[in-house]
């Protein structure tokens, strides 16, 4: 499929383009571009003509009627996070990065609304900071929070650990301030939590991966602050009674359970063997773990009784073989650091095919033993680690390399892999993207997932925003 039909910008256009941001702004050089035009995991490596480092609303509007009227290909990028490489301009070298780092202000924070307005470029763990600061809670909480921006984890829908008592990043949103395509800019900053006027266009720009408009500045919800967190970490015997224990620990606490995380053993080996520091919480060795918190009351202490509870009739239950409560937050941030380490200590051991999916919460236990099974029969002695958030049931079904293969060639079964455990999940009603997007990566996978009713439909609204199909071309839609 061709996906680069724009050409380079000419000279012309490279002047207009730089002088819409001043040329303090607009990086030409290859080493200062190279920190935008890779994604972490260096699965995509690209090429651009600019990068541009807009510093308001105004600027991006001026780059994309420039971009418009010229036909150049515009790849909007916030902290550069992503990992399926909707962020990532393509090899041709034709495409212009616009960067939002710099639109990082927070514009305004109303506690009787309990909101927040704040601009994309605006780094996740600040917007959770400015929150606190107010004594407030903004839940969204995903492991690159330092260094992600808002504006990525809304045109990525993110999910993260909070999505079982929050939701999404898009349940979080009030009101959007997008630019659209041809440079209009569209005034959705509204603060309203009930809005019955026709149709929803917040929704349609949250999680297009910055096919349809550039979103600059966003209203979110905030919470109150629980007074108390309980923090636990439990051994299990299998996935099942992880899905139970997580039954078990909403009915019995009046459904205060804000995160629920699984872990296999051979996951809290490989962060046992290569995270500096970590230490297991529990005296033996179990199948399966789980890291629980539960959150509410009015001040410190106040959890640990129902969460003491909740393990005591776990325990009863036979769904629990061992648990610990953390003791102080310094402990709490350990048992976490098991959890949040795990994707960075599979580098060590070697290659690793990911797997971002979702199921229903009833059939976790069914599709990790399905799909540890089928990964197992195609690659003799790989190894998987199914992990994640089973609270809303997205779990990370990454598979590591044999022990001593060439990762090379273990990497080259990636998409007999995808075709295998997705269809799995498919089978289980389940998606093959459940937070961290399309991209490029899961983009052909469209066809084979969506009717064609529904890519007609979203063909459909491509070709309305964005006519000229300047905006991420090549991601999300096949």
């Amino acid at each position: 499929m061709k996906t680069d039909r724009h050409k380079a910008p000419d000279a012309d256009t490279r002047a207009r383009l730089i002088a819409a941001v001043g040329a303090d702004h607009a990086l030409t050089d290859p080493a200062d571009m190279a920190p935008y035009l890779r994604e972490w995991r260096d699965r995509y490596i690209g090429r651009a003509a600019l990068v541009l480092r807009p510093g308001n609303r105004d600027e991006i509007a001026a780059i994309l009627k420039i971009a418009n009227d010229t036909g150049t290909a515009i790849v909007p990028q916030g902290g550069n996070t992503g990992l399926v490489g909707g962020q990532t301009p393509f090899e041709s070298g034709h495409e212009v990065v616009v960067s939002m780092g710099r639109l990082n202000a927070i514009r305004d924070v109303d506690l009787l609304n309990n909101t927040i307005t704040v601009e994309a470029g605006c780094v996740l763990a600040n917007v959770q900071q400015a929150a606190a600061d107010h004594e407030r809670l903004f839940p969204l909480s995903l492991g690159a929070q330092g260094s992600c921006q808002i504006g990525g984890n809304l045109s990525s829908n993110a999910g993260g650990t909070g999505v079982l008592a929050y939701g999404n990043a898009r349940d979080l949103v009030l009101g959007l301030e997008v630019v659209l395509p041809d440079g209009r800019i569209w005034e959705g900053l509204r603060a309203l939590r009930k809005d019955n006027t026709g149709y929803d266009l917040k929704n349609l720009f949250i999680g297009a991966e910055g096919t349809l408009g550039i979103i600059t500045a966003a209203v979110l919800k905030l919470f109150a602050r629980p007074g108390d967190v309980a923090c636990a970490f439990a051994g299990l015997a299998s996935p099942d009674h992880a899905v139970r224990l997580l039954a078990l620990a909403r009915a019995l606490s009046g459904n205060q359970v804000t995160a629920f995380e699984i872990v296999p053993r051979i996951g809290m080996e490989f962060v046992l063997k290569h995270a500096h520091g970590a230490r297991d919480p529990l005296g033996g060795v179990h199948d399966w773990y789980v890291l629980m918190e539960l959150s509410g009351g009015l001040g410190p202490g106040d959890m640990r009784r129902p969460c003491e509870a909740v393990l005591e009739a776990a325990f009863e239950a036979g769904l629990v073989e061992d648990a610990a409560i953390a003791e102080s937050g310094r402990q709490r941030s350990a048992f976490w650091a098991l959890r949040a380490d795990l994707s960075e200590m599979q580098k060590h051991e070697g290659g690793s095919i990911k797997h971002d999916v979702s199921v229903p919460v009833s059939h976790i236990a069914a599709f990790i033993e399905e799909g540890t099974a089928a990964a197992r029969k195609l690659v003799a002695g790989c190894r998987p680690v199914p992990f994640g958030h089973i609270g809303d049931g997205n779990i990370h079904f990454n598979i590591s390399q044999p022990e001593d293969a060439d990762e090379a060639e273990f990497l080259a079964r990636w998409d007999d892999m995808n075709v295998l455990i997705h269809k799995i999940v498919l089978d289980h009603g389940g998606s093959i993207s459940a937070e961290h997007g399309i991209g490029r990566l899961k983009r052909d996978l469209m066809r084979e997932i969506k009717s064609p009713v529904e890519l007609d439909t979203m063909r459909a609204l491509k070709r309305l925003f964005d006519p000229n199909g300047i905006l991420n071309p090549g991601k999300t839609l096949p």
